[in-house]
């Protein structure tokens, strides 16, 4: 059985050569910088709720498909146009369009990766996306309720069931080694016994009996009885077992409270669905409409790369570079705006959603053309030229600074190095 295959020329290796590695910098770049104050973030809320560190991963775990949604396009059209800026600026992309290769035949090693990608990347907005975010919610529920072993806190007086009050100096070991304990109870019923206890260690130990009680084990310690109407009794243990009933937790929520958290066959089942109600079909239809738009748009992306990657004759600028960033981010966020508003029932998904990607698709279509059919056109060219005149004008005024600057410390008027100063 015969697989279809693609020939593919040196010239389309070197190509993917020069796109895979700046692509994967790129991605990874993007990726960890989007990670990395979210990160600080989470440290800080775990470090406040006294909970593992351990949840801190789990929980950037649950971020990476969420981020890796917006570096995959960006690594690929940044990776697209790195390679083919390196082309054009070592005069290697003149020489392949002499020989008769068309910037369409060049690409079509990065479209072959950006199929790829675009697979990848349904997937993970489709399928990766809402379960990961659910994770992530139910991580962030967990930590605040308390089930991750987060509801003591150390040097914080703790209350437990209205009548368990908890303070713990110090904690080792993961929590299994406590130190400088205090605990006072008080006991229901006509009596209204008070017990105050103080130990120097102990540790916390599951219950054979009962799963909603844990045994706070206290070795060296003090217990004082206080009864009302009666004299306090103040008693010495060298252990002592004192059973803590823990807190009933409340069980988190099923998936689907928000349209982000259901997968894209249900969002489209839902958004057209005549048992849903109109806020929902508003909401199902714009988040489906927004997955699928910002999915589609990565086909785009290759051509955009290719007609911002051409700089003028003669000239390195790197304007381009910036230009392509600030288009795709700019772009992503017209996205986000427009799937809010679909979402309020304010316009339609297919005005609010595909009228920014029809305009962004003919600007990229246009600025294609002006590169790769007409000669010497500049996709960029007018901006190329103000920036070449503001870089022109911002270094004649630095080294007419300079020039100031040794003129006053070398001043022709003064007196020489090394000559006397007289007066008069």
């Amino acid at each position: 059985m015969r697989f279809f295959r693609i020939p593919l020329t040196a010239i389309d290796r070197y190509i993917f050569r020069l796109t895979i590695v700046p692509m994967l910098g790129v991605f990874v770049l993007a990726a960890s910088l989007l990670m990395l104050e979210k990160m600080l973030r989470l440290f800080e809320f775990v470090s406040t709720e006294g909970g593992p560190v351990t949840v801190v991963f789990r929980m950037m775990v649950n971020l990476v498909p969420e981020y890796a949604g917006l570096a995959i396009p960006l690594g690929l059209m940044l990776g697209v146009l790195l390679a083919f800026r390196k082309l054009a600026t070592s005069s290697e992309l003149d020489v392949m369009r002499a020989v008769g290769w068309s910037y369409t035949r060049l690409l079509r090693v990065p479209y072959l990766i950006t199929l790829v990608l675009v697979v990848i990347n349904f997937l993970i907005v489709g399928y990766l996306q809402p379960l990961a975010r659910y994770g992530y919610e139910q991580l962030d529920f967990e930590l605040r309720s308390g089930a991750l072993g987060a509801s003591i806190k150390v040097g914080e007086f703790v209350t437990l069931e209205d009548r368990v009050a908890l303070r713990v100096e110090g904690s080792r070991d993961d929590g299994r080694e406590l130190s400088g304990i205090f605990a006072r109870i008080a006991e229901d019923g006509p009596r209204g016994q008070v017990l105050a206890i103080s130990a120097r260690q102990g540790q916390f130990l599951a219950s054979a009996e009962n799963r909603n009680t844990i045994i706070l084990r206290l070795l060296d310690g003090t217990i004082v009885h206080d009864t009302p109407g009666q004299p306090s009794r103040v008693l010495s243990f060298s252990q002592h077992d004192l059973p803590i009933d823990l807190p009933a937790i409340e069980r988190f929520r099923a998936r689907g409270e928000e349209s982000r958290e259901y997968l894209l066959p249900e969002l489209a089942r839902m958004g057209w669905s005549d048992e849903s109600s109109a806020a929902m079909r508003a909401d199902s239809q714009a988040d489906f409409n927004y997955r699928l738009v910002e999915v589609v748009m990565m086909l785009l992306l290759p051509l955009l790369a290719v007609a911002l990657a051409i700089p003028p004759k003669r000239s390195t600028s790197a304007l381009g570079v910036f230009v392509s960033i600030i288009l795709v981010v700019a772009y992503h966020k017209v996205n986000q705006y427009g799937a809010d508003v679909a979402a309020l029932g304010r316009a339609s998904p297919l005005l609010a959603l595909w009228g920014p990607f029809a305009a962004f698709a003919a600007l990229i279509l246009w600025m294609y053309y002006q590169v790769a059919f007409v000669p010497g056109g500049q996709a960029i060219g007018a901006l190329e030229t103000v920036y070449a005149k503001t870089v022109r004008r911002l270094g004649r005024l630095v080294r007419r600074g300079r020039r100031s600057q040794r003129n006053v410390v070398e001043d022709p008027t003064g007196p020489r190095a090394g000559e006397p100063l007289t007066a008069g």
